[in-house]
């Protein structure tokens, strides 16, 4: 369906509102985001890397030693996916949690040397996939693109002055 049936206001009757998938950013963020998504997933599973452990090891090669919650903010995902992930990586050898000195309650999370050595095998995959998927555009739009999904998030995450919105 292309758009919704709503009631109009005092008149009786159903009105349509157009606004089809391909009018809504949100619906081609998210498309381009799944191919984005897919083509990285082809070429790091032969390094038996899931996508899901991708986006640790990125913030991981970061910034390595991170508490849970840090790691699970910095990756933009919910802590429970945040454990299921670091188990499944500690199983494969890529990370280790050390006791934090500061608070027992917590642990850090370190990387491997394996897991370390992956970064120079699997960025350059996902630079390949960032070129094919930019194949065509000048540097100036790449960098534009860049510059107004930056915008998008941020206006999308900083609260507003619901007053001042009236």
């Amino acid at each position: 369906m292309k758009g919704r049936q709503r009631q109009a206001v005092g008149a009786g009757r159903k009105t349509r509102i157009a606004y089809s998938a391909e009018q809504s950013v949100g619906h081609q963020v998210r498309w381009t985001h799944r191919a984005l998504q897919r083509a990285l997933e082809a070429r790091i599973r032969p390094y038996g890397i899931t996508l899901g452990m991708w986006y640790f090891l990125r913030v991981l090669w970061e910034e390595d030693g991170l508490n849970q919650r840090e790691l699970s903010e910095r990756a933009g995902t919910a802590e429970p996916t945040t454990v299921t992930a670091l188990h499944a990586m500690e199983r494969r050898g890529l990370v280790v949690r050390v006791q934090n000195q500061d608070d027992r309650r917590k642990s850090n999370i370190f990387l491997t040397k394996p897991a370390r050595e992956l970064r120079e095998l699997l960025l350059p995959e996902a630079r390949a996939v960032n070129r094919v998927a930019t194949a065509g555009l000048p540097t100036a739009e790449v960098e534009a693109l860049k510059r107004t999904l930056t915008r998008l998030r941020t206006n999308l995450t900083t609260p507003k002055d619901t007053d001042a919105m009236d």
